[in-house]
C-alpha cells in the first residue's frame, strides 16, 4: 500500500515538473514588425531626383509598393528591400507627408520627416553637342542661342525634364539667335516622356510674364525626300540646306513622346521665311516616332513639315499665332488625331489657318520636281471663334486676321479625312492653277472627305468653300459637296454638333463631344481610300475625339502660370 502511494506521489511530482518545463518553453513565432516609415533621405529634393525611404516591412518587389507624395502624386519605385525603398520625386509633387501602401496597409511618414520640393539646379547646354548626352529630370536645362546636336550624337531626355529657352539677347555666341534645339542629320533626339511625367520645353520667363516667341523651338533635320534641290537654305538662319539627293524614306531622327513645347516660334526678322516654328521637321523620315506632342503659344506655326515622310499621332496646337499644321516641299507622311484650340483675339498678318498646304513656291511649274506634298491627315479638330460670327478683321492681340480653316494651294496633294472645323471666316480655300490644284481635286490626288465646317460664315458672305485662281468657287463647291465625300456645312449655330460645354475654354478645355453628337455617328464618317493604310487606327467618327480624352494628364492649357522651378 505504501509502495503504491509512493509511486503515485512520484508520478505526480514528475507530471508537475513536465508541466513546469513545458510552461517555460516558448514555441510562439514573434509577430512581424508593422509597416512603417522611419526616415526619408534627403527630406528636400527637386522633381526628378531619387530619394530613399527607410522603415519596416516593405515589399521587396518595387511594384508592390505604392508611394504617394503630397498633391496625390504617385512616385516611381526604382529599388526595394524590406527596409528601404528608392523612389523618384514625381512631377506635380507638393510639400508634405509621403504615404506608403504595401500589403493592403497604408502608412504615412512622421511629421519630423515631411518632404519639401526644392528648386532644380539650372545647367546651360553647350551650343555644340557632338557626343551622346542625357538630360535628367532632377535638373533644369537652359537653351541659349542655337544648340546643334551633330556628329551622329544622341541627345536623350528623361521623363519629367524641363528645358527652358532664352531670347536672342541671351545668345552666348552673340549672333542674336533665340534658344533653339537643332538635331542635325544623322543625330537623334530621344525624348520619351510619359503621361505622368511629360518632357517640357518652355519659356525662361517667370510665371505671368511668358509670351509668344520667347525662344526658338525644336528642329529636327533628316535625310528623307524633298523637292527643294540642294542649295535652298533652312529657315531662320539655321545652318545647312535642303538636299534632294537624300532619299532615305525611313530615316530616324529619334523620338518625341509626351512632350510639351511652350512659348516658342520666334520671328527673327521682317524678312519672309525667317521664322522658327514650335516643332519643325526638315526632311524627317518615317523611322522617327512622334506622338503626344503639344505646342502652345507658338509665335509662328505650331507644327510645320518641310518634305520628309515622318508620321505622327496625337498632336495638340494651343493658341497658335499663325498656322497650326503647315505642310510644304514634298511632305508625304501620315498623321492621325490632332486638335487645335485658337485664341480668337490672336492671328498673324499672313492670315491664320488651321491647315496650310503648299508644294512649291508661287510661280514654280507643277512639273518642276518630285515628290509632291501629299500627306494624309485624319481625325482632326480645330476650334476658333465661339460664340458669335467669326471675324475677318485684324485681331486685337495679333498682327493680322483669320482666314480659312483649310488653305490648299500651290499644287499640293494633301488629303484630310473625318475632321471638324468651327469658327473660321472661311472653311475651305482651294487655290491654284488648272494643271495644279484644279487637276488634283478632279483626279483624286486631293481627297477631302468626312469634313464638317461649322460657324464659318463672315458678315455679308455665305461662301464657306471658296475657289481662288483657276479654281472657281463653283468648281470648289461642286467638289466639296459631292455626296459620296460625306462633307457637311453648318451655319453659325453649331449647337447641333453637341460639343462639350467646355470645348472652347482656353485654359481648361474638354473636347469630348456629348454622347449623342452626330460627329460620333459611324455612318457619317468616311471610310476606305487613303485611310485604309495600316498606320491609321480605325476611327469611324469625325473629329479628334470619341469617348477617350487622349489629352488627359500630360497636357497643360495654362502654361502661363505653371511653376517650372521645382
Amino acid at each position: 500500500m505504501q509502495i503504491t502511494k509512493r509511486f503515485q506521489y512520484l508520478l505526480l511530482v514528475a507530471t508537475g515538473l513536465t508541466v513546469a518545463i513545458s510552461a517555460c518553453k516558448n514555441e510562439d513565432t514573434p509577430a512581424p514588425d508593422p509597416l512603417s516609415i522611419t526616415s526619408i533621405s534627403p527630406t528636400q529634393a527637386p522633381v526628378g531626383a531619387s530619394i530613399v525611404i527607410t522603415g519596416t516591412s516593405f515589399n521587396a518587389t518595387p511594384a508592390s509598393n505604392t508611394v504617394v507624395f503630397g498633391g496625390n502624386a504617385t512616385a516611381q519605385v526604382t529599388g526595394a528591400s524590406t527596409t528601404s525603398l528608392t523612389v523618384v520625386v514625381p512631377a506635380n509633387a507638393q510639400n508634405g507627408a509621403i504615404s506608403l501602401t504595401s500589403g493592403g496597409t497604408t502608412v504615412q511618414s512622421p511629421s519630423s520627416a515631411n518632404f519639401t520640393i526644392s528648386n532644380r539646379e539650372v545647367i546651360t547646354l553647350a551650343n555644340s553637342i557632338t557626343a551622346n548626352q542625357t538630360l535628367t529630370a532632377d535638373k533644369i536645362y537652359a537653351l541659349k542661342g542655337y544648340v546643334y546636336v551633330s556628329n551622329n550624337a544622341v541627345l536623350t531626355i528623361q521623363p519629367g525634364t524641363v528645358i527652358r529657352g532664352y531670347n536672342q539677347s541671351q545668345d552666348p555666341e552673340n549672333q542674336n539667335h533665340a534658344g533653339t534645339l537643332i538635331i542635325e542629320r544623322g543625330s537623334r533626339l530621344e525624348a520619351k516622356g510619359t503621361a505622368q511625367a511629360p518632357i517640357i520645353f518652355t519659356s525662361s520667363q517667370a510665371a505671368g510674364s511668358r509670351k509668344y516667341g520667347d525662344w526658338g523651338g525644336v528642329v529636327l533635320i533628316g535625310r528623307a525626300p524633298t523637292n527643294q534641290g540642294t542649295s535652298r537654305a533652312f529657315e531662320g538662319g539655321i545652318r545647312g540646306t535642303f538636299d534632294s539627293n537624300l532619299n532615305v524614306a525611313d530615316d530616324n531622327s529619334g523620338t518625341l513622346q509626351y512632350v510639351r513645347i511652350e512659348f516658342p516660334g520666334v520671328a527673327l526678322s521682317a524678312t519672309p521665311n525667317s521664322e522658327i516654328n514650335g516643332l519643325t521637321f526638315y526632311q524627317v523620315g518615317s523611322g522617327t516616332t512622334i506622338d503626344h506632342v503639344q505646342v502652345s503659344y507658338s509665335g509662328d506655326d505650331a507644327f510645320e513639315w518641310f518634305g520628309g515622310t515622318v508620321n505622327a499621332k496625337y498632336l495638340v496646337a494651343h493658341r497658335t499665332f499663325d498656322d497650326d499644321f503647315d505642310t510644304d516641299y514634298g511632305y508625304s507622311g501620315k498623321v492621325q488625331f490632332g486638335v487645335a484650340l485658337r485664341d480668337p483675339n490672336v492671328a498673324d498678318q499672313s492670315g491664320s489657318e488651321a491647315f496650310e498646304s503648299d508644294n512649291f513656291d508661287p510661280g514654280v511649274p507643277v512639273t518642276a520636281g518630285l515628290p509632291y506634298t501629299a500627306p494624309v491627315f485624319a481625325n482632326f479638330s480645330a476650334f476658333a471663334f465661339n460664340p458669335g460670327v467669326p471675324s475677318s478683321a485684324n485681331t486685337a492681340g495679333g498682327s493680322g486676321a483669320y482666314r480659312a480653316a483649310m488653305h490648299v494651294r500651290r499644287n499640293t496633294k494633301i488629303s484630310i479625312y473625318n475632321s471638324v472645323f468651327t469658327g473660321f471666316p472661311e472653311g475651305l480655300r482651294l487655290e491654284g492653277t488648272a494643271d495644279g490644284t484644279l487637276a488634283n481635286i478632279n483626279n483624286g490626288s486631293i481627297e477631302l472627305q468626312g469634313i464638317v465646317f461649322g460657324n464659318s460664315e463672315i458678315p455679308n458672305s455665305t461662301t464657306v468653300v471658296r475657289g481662288i485662281g483657276d479654281v472657281t468657287t463653283a468648281a470648289a463647291q461642286a467638289y466639296f459637296n459631292t455626296a459620296s465625300r460625306k462633307n457637311q456645312i453648318i451655319g453659325t449655330d453649331i449647337t447641333s454638333l453637341l460639343l462639350n460645354a467646355q470645348n472652347f475654354s482656353l485654359t481648361a478645355p474638354n473636347f469630348l463631344p456629348q454622347a449623342t453628337s452626330p460627329l460620333l455617328v459611324a455612318t457619317n464618317a468616311a471610310t476606305g481610300g487613303k485611310i485604309a493604310d495600316s498606320f491609321f487606327t480605325a476611327a469611324p467618327y469625325r473629329g479628334a475625339f470619341n469617348t477617350e480624352n487622349w489629352t488627359a494628364g500630360w497636357t497643360n492649357f495654362d502654361p502661363q502660370n505653371a511653376n517650372y522651378d521645382r
